[in-house]
């Protein structure tokens, strides 16, 4: 049991350092340094996405045979749809740009902001939860300590995402106490929804391979549909492709160690 609360709270721990960052940088954010940072996420989620979440879904259904990736492929794609569906009916606005998404609404600018962020670590939060549930279920090719390794590697890339959301609140006006606060309530969602999973998946052990694949496709439509295209827009792209092939490196370095 303390593993497990552990494992769910060490992402929180990862973005609360990061938003720290405001007590020590005094001005704001190089692009050079976000964009590096920004594909380093990304290649973090997709390395957990691949050997943590996709294999091991495979792996739980191996008796199958060829369809084995059945179970990878209608989750992937539940994954995708469900966080396609979120971003299309929720109001939200990213940090650096002024245009809102989604339908209309009268909520205010902070507001729309935290939803954007809840969006974005909503899927990290459930690749936690669902491996923590497949280890303590004993499911085939997931461990605790391969469990831990994606707590790890999402809290790793965490410090970055929690700087990126604190320091362009302090460059807007915002004391440094409250550009951390709000940086760090931004990782809030993650515990929450990792242990949701961990408590709906006790009771529904034989959808666990979907659900695996399900939390890779939330994964993977951030990673696609914000991440890389931040990262790569206007100049310094070349650094993104760095810090993503460090994050993938370093995640998959840590599931085949850990697991």
């Amino acid at each position: 049991m303390i593993t497990l609360i552990t494992g769910l709270l060490i992402p929180l721990l990862g973005t609360m350092l990061g938003s720290a960052f405001v007590f020590f940088m005094k001005d704001e954010m190089s692009m050079r340094l976000q964009k590096t940072l920004l594909g380093f996420a990304s290649g973090v989620m997709v390395a957990a996405s691949v050997w943590s979440l996709l294999i091991p879904s495979m792996e739980m259904v191996s008796d199958n045979g060829r369809w084995a990736v059945f179970p990878a492929v209608v989750g992937f794609l539940l994954g995708m749809g469900f966080l396609l569906m979120i971003d299309e009916l929720t109001p939200h606005l990213h940090i650096g740009t002024d245009k809102p998404e989604g339908p209309r609404s009268r909520l205010s600018r902070t507001a729309m902001l935290a939803l954007a962020v809840t969006i974005h670590n909503l899927p990290e939060g459930m690749a936690v939860g669902v491996v923590f549930a497949g280890a303590e279920n004993g499911a085939a090719g997931l461990s605790l300590a391969s469990a831990l390794a994606v707590s790890i590697g999402i809290a790793i890339q965490n410090v970055p995402e929690g700087a990126i959301i604190s320091m362009p609140m302090r460059a807007a006006g915002n004391s440094k106490w409250k550009s951390f606060v709000i940086g760090s309530l931004s990782g809030a969602v993650e515990p929450l929804g990792a242990l949701a999973v961990v408590l709906l998946a006790s009771f529904m052990t034989p959808v666990l391979p979907y659900m695996l694949a399900f939390a890779a496709g939330a994964m993977f439509y951030v990673v696609v549909e914000e991440l890389i295209p931040e990262a790569n827009e206007g100049e310094h792209s070349n650094l993104s492709t760095i810090g993503f092939a460090i994050g993938f490196v370093l995640m998959m370095v840590l599931d085949v160690i850990l697991g």
